[in-house]
């Protein structure tokens, strides 16, 4: 009997483990996850997507022609709105944001809803050129109220 009951115990420690592992794998395999909001035709999109999934991330493609209804529901302030917005884990990444600063924010994780490049300045990641011109830009984080800060510049 007593043997019984130590086996009963034992498969139900390894069934808790199990699922704790489980979980954690999980966790760790969806903060890898990148859903991606962008238009169908968007080259410069698919760029950046080709971007992150050579960083390792698993990408999630929604194609859509309501990309401001996105946006708003993921709130993205209009001033820092660009032609693509992603979430991954708990944050927004909207437009042509370098890898290196999406890798930073997960690390660091600040209470923030996302990070921006607003607009689509030549030379950040999918908007790369033959002659590889760059422009300056800024990343932008900003909050649930719409609050902005300087993340990282670039050139």
């Amino acid at each position: 009997m007593l043997r019984a009951i130590r086996t009963v115990a034992l498969i139900g420690t390894m069934a808790i483990l199990l699922a704790l592992v489980g979980t954690v794998a999980a966790t760790a395999q969806s903060s890898n996850v990148v859903q991606v909001w962008k238009d169908p035709y968007c080259g410069c999109c698919v760029k950046w997507i080709n971007q992150m999934k050579a960083a390792g991330f698993q990408i999630r493609v929604h194609n859509t022609n309501d990309l401001t209804e996105i946006k708003k529901m993921l709130g993205v302030p209009d001033q820092l709105r660009s032609c693509h917005t992603a979430k991954i884990g708990d944050y927004v990444i909207e437009g042509h944001v370098p890898i290196a600063d999406v890798k930073r924010l997960l690390g660091q994780k600040p209470t923030v809803v996302g990070i921006s490049v607003p607009g689509m300045p030549i030379g950040s990641p999918g908007m790369e050129v033959r002659t590889g011109e760059t422009e300056p830009y800024e990343v932008a984080t900003f909050d649930k109220n719409g609050a902005t800060s300087v993340f990282a510049k670039h050139n």
